[in-house]
């Protein structure tokens, strides 16, 4: 374990000595007689790391047990795995994103039987609905729900109150909100995402047509996309026009939003101890004190928003799963996820809170106790403070029960891997600028798009 993580310490330039010592010491203390298993985290960053290291070592404690904490990249992840598969070399356990659970369930990689028993000990009934479901298999659940984040509609609460405007959790909402607060260049109505070869556009465009019950598949694969998609593609239009000139990603939308001249905003909830001033790289600018929690105390958040032609609306997540492979030690991977999502799930959610939100609420014995914990835990880079000193606790609910609701493109349908598909292609990015820039009318840009989306295999 200490050569892999040695290794990647290395190439982030940290010290290395130190990091020896630290990690030859933990693991003074695994017996030398207990089984071995070995745990894929796409957590690489180095104080990631020393957390899950940490986490390995307490399990040693109280199982016996060995966890050999392994980090592998996002981006190699789904590489590594197959090719794993085929040298019969993987892992026991791997934390993953939720694009690879249903490929890797229909390829073999994942033992689903070991990987739904685990969610039973647990409860099901203890995990967001729409999270757990995310991971359903024939029957089953190829994955158990570790933790996930809800894309948010970001806004000027204090602004809202004073125009005596409703919450932006409707189209409309939001139009009439522009209406009265757009006036540029000292306040934009909305930042839009707008650079086409962009993951954050493809991503604020997906969670925009869910809204109004648009996608690109159906049951059998790739769709026609009809006339909930114009509906939420001339409501782009909208939020574009309420925008900036230019290529706009997430850089921009916060840099406005954190100097005050935007009223709304879509963004991840990594963006919360910024707002709080906790952190030097990314400073609030609304006023002369970076470190200042002001623009937070004016900030509410949305996460589940509806369109016209879908009024009980969506929130867009990001959920992470662990699986248990085919080849692994299957008790000793079940104590581990049991474990990291049991009697450690605190320290599993300690290690980037403001970005794991727990979407296992509680469980037999109190059924909130986790989202409790988790709001004490310090959030902040260069300071620290919980999220429950930030924002009220009716905020913390808020968020967290977008996963209760979250959705995402190609779930429900079972054709995950057809709609990654059609977001990957950038299809839909491309012919929403165009749009944006005038040159089509939305009928026209949905028309493009099933000509296209229909070549996809």
């Amino acid at each position: 374990m200490s050569y892999y993580l040695n290794i990647y310490l290395k190439k982030m330039g940290v010290k290395m000595k130190i990091i020896s010592i630290f990690i030859s010491f933990l693991f003074l203390s695994f017996s030398l007689n207990a089984d071995t298993i070995k745990y894929w985290t796409t957590e690489e960053q180095p104080a990631r790391m020393m957390k899950q290291v940490q986490m390995a070592v307490d399990f040693n404690k109280a199982s016996g047990h060995n966890v050999t904490v392994i980090p592998i990249s996002e981006s190699e992840m789904g590489k590594r795995a197959v090719a794993g598969f085929a040298a019969d070399d993987l892992p026991d356990v791997i934390y993953t994103t939720l694009q690879y659970i249903l490929p890797w369930a229909e390829e073999g990689i994942i033992d689903v039987d070991a990987t739904n028993e685990v969610v039973n000990m647990l409860g099901a009934s203890t995990f967001g609905e729409k999270a757990l479901g995310m991971a359903s298999y024939d029957s089953k659940f190829a994955g158990v729900p570790v933790d996930g984040w809800t894309q948010m509609v970001v806004y000027r609460k204090d602004l809202f109150e004073e125009k005596g405007l409703a919450a932006p959790n409707t189209f409309d909402n939001i139009l009439k909100a522009i209406d009265a607060l757009h006036n540029p260049p000292n306040m934009y109505g909305f930042v839009a995402a707008t650079k086409t070869d962009e993951n954050f556009m493809s991503q604020v465009l997906e969670h925009v047509l869910l809204a109004n019950g648009c996608s690109p598949v159906d049951s059998s694969g790739i769709a026609e996309m009809g006339s909930a998609c114009v509906e939420a593609i001339d409501f782009y239009e909208e939020l574009a026009k309420a925008s900036p000139p230019g290529d706009l990603f997430w850089q921009q939308s916060r840099e406005l939003y954190f100097a005050g001249k935007a009223a709304m905003i879509i963004w991840s909830p990594f963006i919360m101890d910024e707002l709080a001033g906790l952190r030097d790289s990314a400073p609030p600018t609304i006023n002369d004190d970076p470190t200042s929690p002001e623009l937070a105390s004016k900030t509410g958040f949305i996460t589940n928003f509806a369109g016209p032609s879908n009024p009980s609306g969506a929130a867009w997540a990001d959920v992470r799963f662990m699986i248990i492979t085919d080849s692994a030690n299957t008790e000793v991977a079940q104590e581990w996820i049991k474990y990291a999502v049991g009697d450690g799930y605190v320290q599993t959610l300690s290690i980037a809170p403001e970005g794991k939100f727990p979407v296992r609420r509680g469980d037999a014995s109190d059924s909130d106790k986790f989202v409790q914990a988790w709001s004490s835990l310090p959030v902040g880079v260069d300071r620290k403070a919980p999220l429950k000193d930030l924002y009220d606790a009716s905020v913390i609910n808020d968020i967290v029960a977008g996963l209760d609701v979250a959705e995402r493109w190609g779930v429900k349908e079972g054709q995950l891997s057809a709609a990654s598909k059609v977001i990957n292609s950038q299809i839909i990015n491309r012919e929403v600028r165009e749009v944006i820039d005038g040159n089509k009318s939305a009928s026209d840009a949905v028309a493009a798009i099933n000509s296209q989306i229909s070549d996809i295999d």
